[in-house]
């Protein structure tokens, strides 16, 4: 299968963290209490996946990602106009979600539509501002998930190498990645 379309993306979001809202959403729901901060976690539900225009499919996609991380291959290409990643798991169920989840994001950036998921990077912001400036080509092949992303805007360049890095540090540590981004973020 292959899928390349010239439109904005969010960096192949695997999955999407921010602090500002998830700090202050999660304080005070069950299951988040266990954190000195409030920001303790939930990881049956995780509430956190859940956005203000995220539909459940989508979170759901999320959480599955999540609950499944360590079967989940990533590379990063830096590009000296952004980046080419590949995304693996010998799992079919898995690497249809990575899929789904892939084009999904590249068609809300495509229509400017955040999904405002609660622990979202910041970083995404720059695509939901400005994503028509980058060219996304995205294909299955047997290496896995392939997914390039170029631009002439060195501003969206570099957010696209950030959040590379920040979902491949998902795909690598799972929840524990965003927990710890969280914490750093809410000392700032």
């Amino acid at each position: 299968m292959a899928w390349t379309k010239s439109m904005s993306l969010a960096a192949m979001a695997l999955c999407v963290f921010t602090v500002g809202a998830s700090a202050q959403m999660m304080h005070g729901m069950p299951g988040h209490q266990h954190g000195a901060d409030g920001t303790g976690h939930d990881e049956v539900n995780m509430p956190g996946l859940q956005g203000l225009d995220a539909t459940p499919q989508e979170s759901a996609e999320l959480a599955f990602m999540f609950r499944n991380f360590p079967l989940i291959e990533r590379t990063v290409e830096n590009l000296p106009n952004g980046i080419r990643t590949v995304t693996f798991s010998k799992d079919p169920e898995l690497m249809d979600v990575l899929v789904s989840h892939a084009v999904g994001m590249i068609d809300r950036v495509g229509q400017k539509r955040d999904p405002q998921v609660f622990i979202q990077s910041p970083t995404l912001d720059i695509f939901f501002a400005r994503g028509e400036g980058i060219q996304s080509e995205v294909e299955v092949t047997d290496e896995g998930l392939v997914v390039i992303q170029t631009s002439t805007d060195p501003e969206l360049v570099e957010a696209l190498h950030v959040h590379a890095a920040e979902v491949s540090d998902m795909a690598e540590r799972g929840m524990q990645a965003v927990h710890e981004m969280m914490m750093k973020r809410a000392s700032q």
